[in-house]
């Protein structure tokens, strides 16, 4: 099984349910400002449960971006250190995006998600078969109680982020075709429609 190691960019994203990550095997690495000195309790103790796999890094000085290449540095060292790891950035920061295609195309596989809820869709990858491109996003649209796109323009931006932009025109336009073969999403004019699992 691959290692996946998640960097949270708790400057940028302050998840209050790491504990949904319990069981299951990650290692969770919470990237803290130089002035970010309170951490919630309950995220505490939901780390706690990570054991030796949960690490607090706080980063040392003030500047434009300075978490964001702590973040990037222990990427390339965990890179080298462990090959094949997949690495899952939490952080809203599309200025991650340009290092995750680069890390693509050297072969390091690395997602972005807004929210920590996003890390559990796993699998997502540009080498991931059809069927778990839309188990994923099946999975995205169900864990959202609220928020949904409600166009199909939405739906396909969403779709993309997803994927950190890295699906072709094509291949969205087969998933939302697949989508709606499935009966998950109807199409309406533009207006979609959900058929979601309970």
């Amino acid at each position: 099984m691959k290692l996946e190691i998640v960097l949270v960019d708790f400057e940028n994203v302050q998840p209050k349910n790491v504990g949904q990550l319990s069981g299951r095997p990650f290692k969770i690495k919470i990237f803290l400002g130089s002035n970010q000195a309170k951490i919630p309790v309950e995220m505490v103790q939901a780390m706690q449960a990570f054991g030796p796999d949960a690490e607090y890094i706080q980063i040392d000085g003030n500047g434009s971006n300075a978490l964001d290449f702590h973040i990037a540095y222990y990427i390339g060292r965990l890179a080298a250190e462990n090959p094949g790891s997949i690495f899952r950035i939490v952080s809203k920061d599309t200025g991650f995006d340009p290092l995750i295609r680069h890390l693509g195309a050297q072969g390091i596989s690395c997602l972005r998600s807004n929210t920590l809820s996003d890390v559990g869709v796993g699998k997502i990858s540009n080498s991931s078969s059809s069927s778990e491109k839309i188990d994923a996003v099946i999975e995205n649209l169900t864990k959202r109680k609220t928020g949904k796109p409600t166009t199909l323009k939405t739906l396909r931006s969403s779709i993309k982020a997803l994927f950190v932009n890295q699906l072709s025109d094509e291949e969205l336009d087969a998933l939302i075709e697949q989508l709606t073969q499935r009966g998950t999403v109807k199409v309406s004019d533009g207006k979609v429609h959900y058929e979601l699992p309970s």
